[in-house]
């Protein structure tokens, strides 16, 4: 059985996304997919705000707890499950949550991803070079790409080099869109007030932190070695900190608070570049409603 219909809810960090999200499948009677991309993870739990083991066993999730922390779970293999569950799960409407735009995007506008995974040796010799050296390359190689990233960015730049010296082709000639063809609702999230907006980050922050958040990151540095690259991540950063004697509860505790501002900032430029998704402010008395109402009416 394929999917005819998919809904979207997206937005910035600590906007009541999975609430929201928990509510509306309750009522619609389906499934969740998780577009967070730390949540893939196993163990990795309070420090990315994952659903609870009860809220799971109530609504199915989906794409949550599928990696190991020691594995990569890069955008083509999270694409690739994503479109094999919409595909399979007998369930429609499906509900994709998350705040991990590229997560999304890939999903939405069925993106086309080189599938090269990430080859850390050849990163490492080409990031040895210096990115001015390395911008350089790229715009001989793959002039294309190179007007479309920033001269300072390591990250794409270094992604697209590693791209061409893998398969021998300009990663410009690999990407483009292939949208699905069912309907597709987007539901965004944004706090019309950032005031409001920074006092839910505050007050999630401290319930992370009064759920077992330190211990749990004692836990997986002991597991798995304090230089995962997972645990060197927003939250998990500041509270290895803390266990190190680098900074105090307070300081890592202000200091995710401050990050995750930072982090909200981004994620909100991100969404609003997309014409396609419908605002709903959190903070709305009525949300549910009106995000319901709007639900019926995409059915419909």
């Amino acid at each position: 059985m394929t999917n005819d219909k998919l809904i979207v809810i997206c937005g910035a960090t600590a906007t009541g996304k999975s609430s929201l999200a928990f509510a509306l499948a309750q009522k619609l009677d389906s499934v969740i997919l998780n577009a967070d991309s730390r949540q893939v993870y196993r163990e990795f739990d309070i420090g990315t705000a994952k659903p609870s083991i009860a809220q799971q066993q109530q609504i199915p999730h989906y794409l949550i707890d599928i990696c190991d922390p020691t594995e990569t779970m890069t955008l083509a293999d999270y694409q690739q499950q994503a479109q094999a569950l919409i595909a399979s799960v007998p369930s429609s409407p499906l509900l994709l949550v998350g705040g991990t735009g590229l997560y999304i995007r890939s999903v939405i506008k069925g993106l086309k991803i080189p599938r090269v995974a990430p080859n850390q040796e050849l990163r490492s010799q080409l990031a040895a070079l210096g990115q001015t050296q390395c911008y350089a390359f790229l715009e001989q190689v793959d002039s294309t790409a190179a007007k479309k990233i920033h001269p300072n960015d390591q990250v794409r730049t270094l992604r697209a080099l590693e791209v061409f010296y893998v398969t021998g082709r300009p990663i410009s000639e690999q990407q483009g869109e292939n949208p699905p063809n069912y309907p597709i609702l987007q539901i965004g999230l944004e706090c019309s007030n950032s005031d409001k907006l920074n006092y839910h980050i505050e007050q999630r922050t401290q319930q992370m932190i009064g759920k077992g958040f330190v211990a749990e990151v004692e836990f997986l540095c002991q597991k798995y070695g304090a230089d995962l690259p997972l645990l060197d991540t927003l939250g998990y950063r500041e509270m290895k900190q803390y266990i190190a004697g680098d900074l105090s509860l307070s300081e890592a505790t202000n200091l995710t608070v401050l990050r995750t501002r930072q982090f909200a900032k981004r994620q909100r430029t991100f969404f609003r570049a997309e014409s396609q998704i419908e605002w709903f402010d959190p903070d709305e008395p009525d949300l549910l409603e009106n995000v319901w109402q709007r639900v019926q009416e995409f059915l419909e």
